[in-house]
């Protein structure tokens, strides 16, 4: 029987390799079930290397082995999302902290005080990867973690932790990917000139960035400067939506902030961090630690809603000023002729130095990928105050005609209602990165799908839509892969439950259930799935 991407198998009822399947009885299906889980949960507690044999997971014909050799799969984090410890063992406050002490803007007012306290069960998070036969963990270095000021003084406790960390990786076999800034700016920086605003964060970040490769780049040799510039410049300048909530007050309940210069001000700062940084690491630790260094960007792909020029100019607008707004420059070394042309005066320029240090500034690129929206035309009736969301002027869609572009990943909460279930979104991703961008190394860096955050944990840990949709995006990796697309890696996002900013913890991506109360760990089926699809086979 295959039940959404689980079979239980039929001793004597199946050849060895058939692909004919037996329908069970409903109250088998539920002694199965019912199996499965309290398997699951002694597994997790225990720390038992098994599973019941009994149960097999659908893969869809996919293993190790479909994928070209050396292939990196891992599960993916962020700092502030796991460790928990925020105001503790010396690290600093980030922008983050201040911005959700904002009332209302978090979820049932939840912290990131505790989240999944990785700070102190780093260890047991990295021992369900291993057993998971996960080859990485992709994980972040909080800034104020190291610099509680943002720069200056070290906290050497926040440095011992992330050694413990590496260490204890290593030691079990997993491979560090390390990104050195995911969302979380030092509040100090804020405070002291307005942080991303200000040239002076490129001196402070590539110092900090500079640390880490001193610090920990004998260890760790995949490096990520950025992750997702264009969702901090969009959300936290362009409509107040993430810290540090800045925007022009017709977009957003902002105290203060411009949408019309401060997105494009603060990503052309970040670029220039990410550009600085990686010629640190170039110059002066590259040859010796022999690693490699690139940036993570979000890749939401926009298909025309309609056949009509205006709405495939739109759809294509929409990447430009997402993807290309960061990846043009990289490769180019400048920003794309639609920004240029609608933005005007107020994108700012690069400098022939700038250019030079932008251009070609990646060993490989990040893609963090999940979905896809329809994009059209707007037809604006009336003035409207400057901003990015007017110079972009594209409207985004769920559905055609009444049928939507996928399956919506939850249906009965609001929770990541962007999220639909659109795996051929992926390999179009691919494809136009290897079409336009001249084919160059490109990592998936998260790759995932939600559920409610009050699921109780039996229906938690049966977590059947989530292996169908890694089975779906896996799929169309491969063939992406097949089409001669240059990727080299896979991370699901995420390995546990977080805490998943404004949406606190009403929401869970892991594939590893995270009871909150207690912070005990119990792998969800989607975990045994991803076992199943990287086992290693012995020669």
């Amino acid at each position: 029987m295959n039940m959404d991407g689980l079979e239980f198998s039929q001793p004597n009822k199946r050849e060895a390799g058939s692909k004919s399947k037996m329908r069970a009885p409903p109250l088998l299906c539920f002694l199965n079930l019912l199996l499965l889980i309290v398997c699951v949960v002694s597994v997790s507690e225990t720390g038992l290397d098994a599973r019941p044999e009994t149960v097999r997971f659908d893969t869809g014909g996919l293993s190790r082995e479909s994928f070209p050799k050396g292939f990196v799969f891992g599960a993916a984090t962020s700092a502030y999302q796991v460790e928990g410890m925020a105001s503790k063992d010396g690290r600093g406050p980030s922008i983050w902290d201040a911005f959700l002490r904002i009332p209302g803007i978090v979820a049932s007012n939840a912290t990131a005080e505790v989240a999944a306290d990785q700070y102190h069960r780093y260890k047991e998070d990295v021992d369900i990867m291993a057993n998971l036969n996960f080859d990485a963990y992709r994980f972040s270095i909080s800034w104020s973690r190291i610099f509680p000021d943002g720069a200056g003084k070290v906290n050497w406790k926040g440095v011992a932790y992330y050694n413990r960390l590496i260490d204890y990786m290593l030691a079990k076999g997993i491979t560090p990917f390390a990104t050195i800034y995911h969302y979380d700016l030092p509040l100090a920086l804020e405070q002291k000139y307005k942080g991303l605003l200000s040239r002076k964060v490129v001196k402070d970040y590539t110092n900090f960035a500079e640390f880490c490769f001193k610090t920990f780049g004998d260890r760790v040799k995949n490096w990520m400067t950025l992750n997702e510039p264009a969702v901090v410049s969009t959300s936290g300048y362009g409509n107040g939506g993430s810290a540090p909530g800045r925007c022009s007050k017709a977009y957003g309940n902002c105290t203060a902030g411009n949408s019309a210069t401060e997105p494009y001000i603060a990503a052309h700062n970040m670029i220039l961090c990410h550009a600085v940084a990686v010629q640190i690491y170039r110059e002066k630790y590259q040859a010796h630690q022999k690693g490699r260094i690139g940036i993570v960007l979000d890749f939401i792909w926009y298909e025309p809603l309609t056949r009509r020029k205006a709405d495939q100019y739109a759809a294509q607008r929409a990447i430009d000023f997402y993807l290309g707004w960061f990846l043009h420059p990289i490769v180019y070394g400048e920003y794309p002729k639609t920004m240029q042309n609608t933005v005007g005066k107020r994108l700012p320029k690069f400098t022939k130095e700038n250019i030079k240090m932008v251009k070609g500034s990646i060993d490989f690129l990040g893609i963090n990928q999940y979905t896809a929206h329809y994009a059209y035309a707007l037809h604006q009736t009336k003035k409207h105050a400057p901003g990015y969301e007017k110079d972009l002027n594209v409207g985004f869609a769920f559905a055609k005609s009444g049928v939507p572009i996928g399956p919506r990943v939850i249906k009965i909460t609001a929770n990541s209602a962007w999220l639909y279930d659109v795996p051929w979104s992926l390999y179009k991703v691919l494809t136009y990165i290897k079409e336009y961008y001249g084919n160059p190394t490109v990592i998936i860096t998260e790759n995932g799908m939600d559920e409610p955050g009050n699921v109780t944990l039996p229906k938690g840990l049966h977590d059947t839509r989530r292996i169908n949709f890694y089975r779906g995006y896996l799929t169309q990796l491969k063939k992406a892969i097949d089409d001669g697309v240059n990727v080299v890696g896979y991370f699901a996002w995420s390995l546990i439950d977080t805490f998943e900013w404004r949406l606190g913890y009403t929401t869970r991506f892991g594939i590893v259930y995270i009871d909150f109360k207690t912070l005990k760990r119990y792998p969800k089926m989607s975990a045994y799935w991803f076992r199943e699809l990287l086992h290693r086979k012995k020669h």
